[in-house]
């Protein structure tokens, strides 16, 4: 089976990381399945990872839906999209699922998070927002940990805001700068 690559959001954002402002080598990626960033979206989605730049190596992987996805059923195309992400995740990939029915965190709860996975060594911290329909099960089990925003059910492209905006908040806190008021 051939798996379409991903399509990397690229810009000002990938280039904008300065060694040595960064937080032990962790590198972060946040990954999406569906369409480009929705006008709406997308400048709030570009300063917020430009920001979280300063702190991880970061960059967005949009992952295209598969073809003819409108003619499948919801379990055969959570099948075709859990072919492309594991795939293109590698074995040392520490996979953060958005799901509805993950653990909530606290800003600082976040924050805690991703300092515990760079105390950890991790290299690479994936954050994957699932299909319109969720994710198979077997990205189910592959997640190292299910993260849930809210409650509440947002859209995918808010979702996408919400988490660049949420982690660059994490790594404010983790510096204790100003833009987080307790």
């Amino acid at each position: 089976m051939i798996v379409p690559a991903l399509k990397c959001y690229h810009g000002k954002i990938n280039s904008i990381c300065n060694t040595k402002q960064k937080l032990l080598g962790m590198r972060l990626q946040f990954w999406t399945i569906g369409k480009a960033h929705e006008a709406y979206v997308k400048e709030g989605i570009e300063i917020f990872t430009k920001r979280i730049g300063n702190y991880f190596p970061v960059e967005w992987n949009i992952i295209p839906v598969p073809k003819n996805a409108a003619t499948l059923d919801e379990n055969t195309l959570k099948e075709k999209e859990a072919d492309i992400i594991c795939a293109a995740l590698k074995k040392e990939d520490y996979l953060v699922l958005l799901d509805e029915r993950g653990k909530q965190f606290s800003s600082e709860g976040l924050a805690a998070f991703l300092q515990q996975r760079a105390n950890e060594s991790e290299k690479h911290v994936v954050f994957l927002i699932g299909g319109a329909y969720g994710v198979s099960k077997s990205v189910m089990e592959r997640a190292n940990y299910k993260w849930s925003l809210s409650q509440l059910v947002f859209p995918h492209q808010l979702v996408r805001l919400i988490l660049a905006e949420q982690v660059y908040r994490a790594c404010s806190i983790l510096r204790n700068e100003k833009y987080h008021h307790q």
